[in-house]
């Protein structure tokens, strides 16, 4: 059943935002948010009952097709083996979001990377690599267990190579390519499918001061000229979804150097199995795995010969 608050279309194009809701079981959450970004420019989620049910929401600018995203939801949860879930459709105000997100954005730690907002004006711990990140309409505010693991992930490695030429595909808000510039103090090119995503990066490392060290492109996967042109890679780190990552896995093994490593998340804990399977199929090998909160970071390494 859906449930439908008009407060009709000729707010639209003053700030108003349509909200769409929805909630399912852990298990149809990354499908439900791929099948949510046909229909919306950003979509998240968040856990509601013991990890177990998820509130997922998008946003759009248009006022959506109602019958077409209920009708489509039935079919992607009958072949999920799901019940359909209902839908909540909303016409939101204008919020001030740089105000909103500073206020609900505190500080976060991930062993050496201190992430926080422009508002925060108390002493960066000591030893630690300040990450400056205003949550944004980009993923990546450094709070997902996802890109936490692949933080995680990068800690480690730093404390035994050092990486020349690092890719982050997926950048989202840039987190990671901030990071991995900062701790290598080298150049690092960030991409992403969504120019939204690709523009907050560009403003994220403006705001980290490191600008001349990160470029970013639009791009579908790994067709962007640039990205060619760069590569291939010592460290390419990809926080997208399981099914993206699969399809990926080929051109991943290819502009990955010999020796090279690669860090992927943003895959739900049952589907670990499946990803290494892909991966090795790929010629890559598995040589880390953290678990956060039913989420899974893997590190991969492609032999040197």
């Amino acid at each position: 059943m859906t449930q439908t608050i008009s407060l009709g279309k000729t707010l639209g194009n003053h700030g108003f935002l349509w909200q769409i809701l929805c909630s399912v079981p852990e298990p149809a959450v990354d499908d439900f948010e791929e099948y949510l970004r046909r229909f919306c420019f950003t979509v998240s989620s968040t856990a509601k009952v013991d990890d177990t049910v998820w509130r997922i929401e998008g946003l759009s600018e248009a006022e959506p097709d109602r019958v077409t995203i209920v009708r489509g939801a039935r079919v992607l949860a009958n072949d999920l083996g799901f019940a359909a879930p209902s839908f909540l459709f909303d016409l939101q105000p204008p919020i001030n979001w740089e105000a909103e997100n500073l206020a609900t954005f505190p500080p976060i730690r991930w062993q050496r990377y201190f992430i926080h907002g422009s508002h925060y004006i108390d002493p960066i711990p000591a030893g630690l690599i300040p990450l400056i990140l205003n949550a944004g309409t980009a993923f990546g505010s450094g709070e997902h267990p996802t890109t936490g693991g692949c933080l995680l992930a990068l800690d480690r490695l730093a404390r035994k190579r050092s990486f020349q030429a690092p890719l982050d595909m997926g950048c989202g808000s840039g987190i990671l390519s901030i990071a991995a510039a900062k701790t290598w103090h080298v150049a690092v090119l960030s991409s992403d499918i969504d120019p939204v995503s690709v523009h907050v990066t560009r403003d994220n490392a403006r705001l980290n001061q490191i600008a001349h060290l990160i470029s970013s492109v639009c791009s579908d996967g790994y067709r962007h000229r640039k990205i060619a042109d760069m590569g291939p890679y010592d460290l390419i780190l990809a926080n997208i979804l399981a099914r993206p990552l699969a399809k990926l896995s080929r051109d991943l093994n290819r502009y990955l150097m010999p020796g090279g490593i690669a860090v992927i998340s943003g895959i739900i804990e049952r589907d670990i199995a499946w990803m290494v399977r892909v991966h090795r199929m790929s010629g890559l090998f598995l040589v880390e795995k953290t678990v956060l909160k039913g989420w899974a970071t893997l590190v991969f390494e492609k032999p040197s010969s």
